[in-house]
């Protein structure tokens, strides 16, 4: 395999004049795409840029976006992905860290990059909209069409960040071989593969890792057409599915929930989606159930990281599904779910179990992946990395953090991650059993719960609850409804109602900010 970019060269010599991408009522062909790309890395080479360099690219989901990506890859360089909402104290870190010469950004964001630039490497502003301290992107293009920088498979092709909940964002190296083969099982998940005439939805953030992979590569590497919105809003989303006859939909569960929340959720259109994926953290079930009984669809829910680029499990309409569960193990990757000596914990018969009737620290361990897809490891972070690999049976193996188990028939399951068990009174309780439960309470929309220090038991529970409209539930009645439905130990002892969740801007609650507003 060669640099990855050379899979959008093959698409657009194959197909010129099919549409790339789409974005606000405008087309790109794939021949017009593969030109503005070409003059991109033209631009990169006149600034100096060679093989090795890391660009950054601090942008939301617009074709710039797109063409600053595959053109960095095409020069030879490294793409070092930011979020957007990242402000002066954040980008500092990624920019010192990653060492990125040049920055593509939009006008209004400049000002955060020229503040902390003479503390990094970078040597050039590129901004969309222009403004007085960057190069405007399109004088940026230069003329020409550079050939494509050869690139080892080992090769570093991305540097995304960690989200950085735990401590300050770690540098993920994904190599050529990473991104290229999981774009492509990314593909392969779309009943018959992602075809020509397939259209996506681009609402998942490129700088993150899964809508890069699974919806921007796996889409434009098959030929499809990539529709970038560049913020979710459920309303506009809709309408342009609906609008476009869009056949690709992938989200993180709050999307889905935000869709069915809506006043006229009935009304959305969803006849022409072949596939809904869903993934960053585990949808409730409930959410679920309740999108399939308004829309002909199925929800497939998948499981991957950062570093595993992205996706390692998926439940799959030719292979078969089952709710609660992440999937099976996807070809060319290898899982184990492991106990603290990294023996391998035997399957269930068949999941997912009725957690009220099982001892689940006798049936979960940690998840563990291996495979083409796992990363090369953490930027500049030898103990790290020491502490995120275990070598056995001659495969090298990421601990992912996450607790689970799998049963007889090959399908896995995530309790909750390993940071987020709380330990009351010697008891183990899994945060995500109970958010499941306060989702089917009719007057509950969201809800998040976590760890708070209690003198007698260590921790005990807390929920963080949002209403539905019109509702007007008390603490009392929160904990009276779980107490009716789950062990004593398992209820919340506290209860706090709140108008929205702290969440990523990929849907991940920020539970670390529900702890600290408690304190």
């Amino acid at each position: 395999m060669a640099n990855l970019v050379t899979e959008i060269a093959d698409t657009a010599s194959a197909h010129p004049d099919t549409t790339a991408l789409h974005y606000d009522g405008q087309e790109i062909s794939y021949q017009e795409f593969w030109g503005q790309v070409g003059q991109f890395a033209a631009g990169l080479q006149a600034a100096g840029i060679e093989p090795g360099d890391r660009v950054g690219i601090y942008l939301p989901n617009l074709p710039q976006f797109v063409v600053a990506f595959h053109g960095t890859l095409r020069a030879g360089g490294i793409v070092v992905p930011i979020n957007p909402q990242y402000k002066t104290r954040e980008i500092s870190h990624l920019l010192g860290d990653s060492r990125a010469k040049v920055v593509v950004t939009i006008g209004d964001l400049v000002p955060f990059v020229s503040e902390v630039q003479d503390g990094t490497d970078v040597e050039e502003i590129v901004a969309i909209g222009g403004h007085d301290d960057a190069t405007a992107f399109r004088e940026f293009l230069a003329a020409g069409a550079p050939d494509i920088v050869d690139r080892d498979d080992d090769d570093v092709a991305v540097q995304p960040y960690t989200s950085g909940t735990t401590g300050q964002p770690k540098g993920v190296l994904l190599t050529h071989e990473n991104l290229h083969s999981n774009a492509e099982m990314a593909a392969s998940l779309v009943p018959d593969g992602v075809r020509t005439d397939d259209k996506a939805l681009g609402v998942l953030p490129l700088f993150h890792i899964y809508g890069m992979t699974v919806v921007m590569n796996a889409t434009l590497f098959s030929g499809g057409a990539y529709y970038p919105l560049p913020s979710w809003d459920a309303q506009q989303a809709m309408e342009l599915l609906a609008a476009e006859d869009l056949t690709i939909m992938h989200g993180v569960p709050a999307m889905y929930n935000d869709v069915i929340n809506q006043p006229n959720a009935e009304e959305f259109d969803f006849s022409s989606v072949r596939l809904c994926g869903v993934g960053g953290s585990g949808i409730p079930v409930e959410v679920l159930r309740r999108f399939e009984e308004l829309y002909p669809t199925k929800i497939y829910e998948g499981y991957g990281l950062t570093e595993t680029s992205p996706v390692t499990h998926f439940n799959s309409p030719e292979k078969g599904r089952r709710v609660g569960s992440i999937g099976k193990t996807l070809p060319g990757v290898d899982s184990r779910v492991v106990d603290a000596d990294f023996e391998e914990i035997a399957p269930v018969e068949e999941g997912p179990v009725d957690e009220d009737e099982v001892d689940l620290d006798e049936i979960t361990g940690e998840l563990v992946i291996s495979g083409a897809n796992v990363m090369q490891g953490y930027y500049g972070l030898p103990d790290a990395n020491e502490d995120a690999f275990t070598h056995a049976d001659g495969k090298r193996w990421f601990h992912t953090g996450d607790i689970g188990y799998h049963d007889e028939d090959g399908f896995y399951y995530v309790v909750d991650r390993e940071k987020h068990m709380i330990v009351s009174g010697g008891y183990n309780i899994y945060p995500r059993e109970v958010e499941e439960l306060l989702f089917e309470h009719p007057d509950i929309a969201e809800a998040a719960v976590v760890g708070i220090p209690d003198e007698r038991r260590g921790e005990t529970v807390k929920a963080f609850v949002v209403e539905t409209p019109d509702a007007d539930l008390t603490a009392d009645e929160v904990r009276e409804y779980c107490l009716e439905r789950l062990a004593e130990y398992k209820h919340p002892r506290e209860v706090a109602f709140v108008d929205e969740l702290p969440r990523t801007t990929t849907g991940k609650v920020q539970k670390f900010e529900l702890r600290e507003a408690d304190e």
